[in-house]
């Protein structure tokens, strides 16, 4: 089989602009009794680097398998590159990594690369997709043969051998430890800043916060937040308090905290109210030193907006 032209494994720089590449409109989707989706309506513009977060169950594939053509909704409107994802010649214009993939054990890693790469018009020269990907000197290798985290990478490349527009991620870096998930990283950065549009899912929050510009939780079905990883944290309306308190059993009943946690020498409150928080220790003659006031992680922030959810639920 031809190896696929291509030089390169990322979209025109065309891409830039603000067109529309992916649109869900007042989307539902049930499965028997299951509301998976609950009248979402979301665009995902040329350019963008966007994480979808959102506990299990959340919504997260379901709405990407509908962008992405495998299921369709049961009442609402979804585009894909200006027209229907049940179109193939659409489909040829994006790249796709889902949860869990299952790839012929004793096909070769060439063969795999080259069988996907025909389906497309043009695509990532083989060589260069395996050395972006860490899977140099590999080729050869059958894939029954691979490490479980070479056989996610391969599953990663894959999505981008065609040369799309637009790739969705569903968890990529699952099962691959530190130093292949930051290469990872590395190699969604590259294709983002040349023009490439990412839409990711990570159970990972740190992955997220790293890697996107656009945040959008999604939680029942249901839009919770959506903008960049400080304007999520704005909502969530939390800051960290920080202090060295070494009598914390007499810590006062205090205003709005919502957590507590203790890390050696070190107590940190999770609160709504940081100003009336401080307030509240210094009137308590509470004995506390090295006070330090942060904005919450994404991870915070993201646990915050989904338990208010829940609680309203």
């Amino acid at each position: 089989m031809a190896e696929p032209t291509a030089e390169r494994m990322t979209a025109p720089m065309a891409t830039r602009t603000e067109e529309t590449l992916a649109r869900a409109v007042e989307v539902s989707r049930r499965y028997g009794d299951v509301l998976a989706l609950d009248g979402l309506s979301l665009d995902i513009r040329s350019g963008e680097l966007v994480g979808l977060l959102g506990p299990n169950g959340a919504g997260k594939s379901t709405l990407i398998n509908l962008f992405v053509g495998l299921r369709r909704p049961s009442s609402g409107r979804v585009e894909l590159l200006g027209g229907s994802p049940a179109d193939p010649a659409r489909r040829r214009g994006i790249g796709v990594t889902p949860q869990e993939t299952g790839l012929p054990a004793n096909l070769r890693v060439r063969e795999v690369v080259d069988f996907v790469a025909a389906h497309y018009p043009s695509g990532v020269e083989r060589g260069a997709l395996l050395e972006r990907f860490g899977l140099s000197g590999l080729e050869r290798r059958q894939i029954g043969g691979l490490s479980g985290g070479q056989k996610r990478r391969l599953a990663v490349a894959l999505a981008f051998v065609g040369s799309p527009r637009l790739v969705f991620l569903d968890e990529p870096t699952t099962g691959l430890d530190v130093e292949a998930r930051r290469s990872l990283w590395e190699a969604i950065r590259h294709f983002h800043a040349e023009g490439g549009t990412v839409v990711l899912t990570s159970h990972y929050l740190e992955e997220v916060e790293a890697l996107a510009e656009r945040v959008v939780v999604i939680g029942q079905g249901r839009i919770l937040a959506d903008g960049t990883t400080a304007e999520v944290r704005d909502i969530a309306g939390v800051r960290r308090v920080t202090l060295t308190c070494d009598d914390l059993p007499g810590l006062p009943e205090l205003p709005g905290v919502l957590s507590t946690e203790r890390d050696g020498a070190r107590t940190h409150l999770l609160t709504t109210d940081a100003d009336t928080l401080v307030r509240s220790l210094v009137r308590a003659d509470v004995p506390f030193s090295d006070l330090e006031i942060r904005p919450t992680s994404l991870e915070e922030a993201f646990i915050t907006i989904t338990a208010r959810e829940s609680r309203a639920a």
